[in-house]
């Protein structure tokens, strides 16, 4: 294979990385959520959080794979200390996330194929593993994402030809919310943190370093995977938006236990429940090897055993999310705090790779950091920040 038909591969595969680890359980929920909440105003949601998105992930991708440093470096070169802290933050997210992630592979297993919910667990984490067992585990999980992608975008695709959404009142709701541009703004920024929060951002600069794709005379390789990345989720959310908007218009409520699952059964039937649980299967695998990976990733720069056995500790990471959902159960206080804790991540690792970017010791002499991303970046960290403050307090205070 070519060195360009393997970039090329590499590029499309960081995009589809990051894409699926952010279409988790998580995401399905949501979006069902807030289509049933908003309707067809629930477009505006998409639209805007997914322009701020794409602002933080090409501010944050460009940083990082014009050094060929990952975030965790980026951050120690800014202020010695800071990678660790940030590592600690991805890490923890990303494990309790993992949890989460396991625990709705087993709810797609039992939906698809009625299979008990503790097997399910297994299942789902030795399915996840597995890519790891790989000589090549890297360009096996590129092949994954896009193939469970692929999957994801057809499956939903069909429903809504089932369910017939009314497409333009959808249209005209992304540009003119009759729901009030107000009682949007927290959904919106809920979104963003869906969308990029965490470790999710991370995965595909993090994919795009590990294949070599760095330096500045790849910016424009870069800048394109980024926003194919977002574009992917992007095409997704829009999907399952108007799927399930073509049930709650007709004035169905939704089982808030399984909205997406209870939208497809009502919307397509019995076959539309088992299309939910390969849906929900094919994210919650795509979720669990894009999280273990990227939370290895921070750790495999701080001691060189860990990158010398990289896949035995993304396989270790897998076994205990399984393990510790296994016992658990329903670990629901974790999925809440992770969750508001995800929310804080995004304006610290932004903000500290837009202060990168001014730092010639960092980026180089030679680099220019455009001005407008460095200013829409800024305008990121603080919406996100004020959300992500806000959240976390809210969510502890209901728990204390």
């Amino acid at each position: 294979m070519s060195e360009k038909k393997k970039g090329g591969g590499a590029l499309l595969g960081a995009a589809f990385l990051m894409a699926t680890s952010a279409i988790g359980p998580g995401f399905l929920t949501q979006t069902a959520s807030f289509t049933s909440q908003y309707q067809a105003s629930f477009g505006f949601v998409i639209l805007i959080s997914i322009i701020l998105a794409a602002i933080a992930q090409m501010n944050i991708w460009r940083v990082l794979c014009v050094t060929g440093l990952r975030g965790q470096d980026v951050a120690n070169k800014l202020l010695p200390g800071l990678g660790y802290f940030v590592s600690f933050m991805i890490v923890l997210g990303g494990l309790v996330f993992n949890i989460g992630n396991v625990g709705g592979g087993a709810l797609g297993l039992n939906t698809l194929l009625g299979l008990p919910t503790k097997a399910g667990y297994v299942v789902a984490g030795a399915l996840a593993i597995l890519i790891f067992l790989l000589k090549n585990a890297k360009a096996a999980m590129d092949v994954l994402t896009k193939v469970l992608g692929g999957i994801m975008i057809v499956v939903i695709f069909v429903v809504i030809l089932v369910v017939k959404p009314p497409v333009g009142d959808a249209i005209k709701n992304t540009f003119v919310p009759s729901a009030g541009v107000n009682n949007l703004v927290l959904a919106i920024l809920t979104l963003l943190g869906g969308t990029v929060g965490g470790y999710i951002t991370f995965s595909g600069a993090h994919r795009l370093i590990d294949a070599g794709i760095t330096g500045k005379d790849k910016v424009k390789e870069i800048t394109k995977s980024s926003v194919t990345g977002i574009g992917i989720a992007t095409l997704v959310r829009i999907f399952l938006f108007l799927a399930i908007l073509g049930v709650v218009v007709k004035g169905v409520t939704l089982d808030s236990g399984n909205p997406a699952a209870d939208a497809f059964k009502q919307g397509a039937g019995e076959i539309g429940y088992r299309f939910a649980g390969l849906v929900l299967l094919c994210a919650a695998l795509t979720s669990i090897i894009g999280a273990a990976y990227t939370s290895v990733s921070f750790l495999k720069t701080f001691h060189k055993g860990i990158a010398e056995h990289e896949n035995q500790v993304i396989i270790g990471f897998i076994a205990v999310s399984t393990v510790i959902m296994l016992v658990l159960g329903n670990p629901a206080v974790l999925l809440v705090l992770a969750g508001a804790f995800n929310g804080l991540i995004l304006p610290v690792t932004l903000g500290i790779c837009l202060i990168a970017s001014k730092k010639k010791s960092i980026m180089g002499e030679d680099y220019s950091h455009p001005t407008i991303l460095l200013v829409l970046g800024a305008i990121v960290v603080a919406l996100s920040a004020y959300l992500g403050v806000t959240t976390f307090v809210s969510q502890l205070g209901k728990l204390l």
